[in-house]
């Protein structure tokens, strides 16, 4: 298997050279050629391999959307880097930013706070998207269809007793937060933890990330962490900007 995905992974370099076909592809391998083809016919099934009439192969979408997607990603935690830690050393608090691909949001920054106490999240890692701030951010920004079928297919793992633990609540907690411009995470994901995140949009008005504002409930209470919202609302749309969003 790792050999198989080896080679699959040799044959993309091949094609980003610009080698097309068949016989050469084996040549350069120094495999068979119906290895190559069988190779070939698996990436072209999930969209890595494209091929024309001629059967010479091509580079195929799936490997530009992961290309795009990972552009994005970089490209929206440099535009938010500055903003990031002003926002942290404004409000002395945990900052996340926080991007959508495929169903899953993933923390790709985070700022810690001056607090002892700290949040298990971590860069590279996944943001629960029914119980963080920046999971249901992520998920207003997506299209009423496409939202329905993400929030139906997942599995509600409870956290503590205020996690959501249905579609349809947490469908309506999204549209709430679409509404009012942010989202809220009440002790949902951890007991001694209030977050709150907005969103911050590209230059074609959708969600490209989410940023959010952490603390612990012996620091700040709810009431407290809302009234950081002003600074954090700011922040985002600062990043927006910078991004090339139009107002919104």
């Amino acid at each position: 298997m790792s050999q198989s995905l080896g080679r699959a992974l040799d044959l993309l370099g091949l094609l980003a050279r610009g080698i097309t076909t068949l016989d050469p592809l084996a040549a350069e391998l120094g495999v068979h050629k119906t290895t190559v083809l069988r190779l070939l016919q698996t990436m072209e099934q999930h969209g890595f391999v494209g091929r024309d009439s001629n059967h010479r192969y091509r580079i195929g979408p799936a490997v530009l959307a992961l290309a795009s997607g990972a552009l994005d990603a970089l490209d929206v935690r440099a535009a938010a880097a500055q903003e990031l830690r002003a926002l942290a050393a404004e409000t002395g608090q945990t900052v996340h930013l926080a991007t959508y691909d495929d169903g899953v949001a993933t923390y790709v920054d985070k700022v810690e706070s001056r607090q002892p106490l700290r949040m298990y999240s971590r860069i590279g890692l996944p943001a629960a998207l029914h119980a963080t701030a920046v999971g249901k951010v992520l998920l207003g920004g997506l299209d009423d269809a496409e939202r329905r079928a993400v929030v139906t297919g997942l599995e509600f793992e409870r956290f503590t007793d205020r996690t959501i633990t249905t579609p349809d609540d947490l469908l309506a907690d999204v549209e709430r937060s679409v509404r009012r411009g942010w989202a809220e995470d009440h002790e949902e994901h951890e007991t001694f933890m209030n977050c709150i995140g907005a969103p911050v949009h590209g230059p074609d008005g959708r969600v490209a990330a989410a940023i959010s504002i952490s603390v612990p409930n012996v620091v700040l209470p709810y009431e407290g962490v809302l009234e950081l919202l002003p600074s954090l609302l700011a922040a985002a749309g600062r990043v927006s900007a910078e991004l090339g969003a139009r107002e919104v």
